[in-house]
């Protein structure tokens, strides 16, 4: 029973995040557009499990409920300090920096969620992973220092997702 649950469901978690995610766009709750969120819910993991081979293991939800609630603040933080440098820093005396960040990460799962975290914070965007896995390329709009910068990912977001991902 156990092995034809989970050929049907082999993501359940996704399952009902899109059939809830499809009640809400929807706009309107009702019985016909729940069986149907959840029809989909079932069917498209089910048609994309082939590309899904290895599901990460060891997820710790409740840790990554604090680590959204760190970006969120880093998110906020950010755009304000961004909207300071470029109201008030001329171009000329902007200090763009790339910096490479070497990772502890070897989940892709993981290295994927830092990467999104850096380019969703104003300021930074990741733009190269490394072919081996093992640095991260990431653009700095304006800093004084490059390796603080560099640090600060690896304490304040590399470390809490190795917690997560274990």
């Amino acid at each position: 029973m156990t092995r034809a649950l989970n050929w049907l469901l082999p993501h359940p978690f996704l399952t009902l995040l899109l059939a809830v995610v499809w009640v809400l766009l929807q706009n309107q709750v009702s019985a016909g557009m729940v069986v149907f969120g959840l029809i989909l819910g079932v069917i498209i993991p089910r048609a994309t499990a082939n590309w899904w081979p290895d599901r990460p293991t060891g997820f710790r939800l409740g840790r990554m409920f604090s680590y959204a609630l760190v970006v969120i603040w880093d998110i906020i933080v950010a755009n304000v300090q961004v909207a300071w440098i470029v109201l008030t820093v001329p171009n000329d005396k902007l200090k763009p920096a790339w910096i490479a960040i070497p990772l502890d990460l070897v989940q892709p799962e993981a290295i994927t969620v830092l990467a999104g975290t850096i380019t969703l914070t104003p300021g930074t965007v990741s733009a190269d992973l490394s072919d081996e896995g093992h640095s991260l390329l990431v653009h700095v709009l304006h800093t004084d220092d490059p390796d603080a910068v560099r640090d600060d990912i690896k304490t304040r977001y590399e470390s809490r997702l190795k917690e997560i991902f274990v």
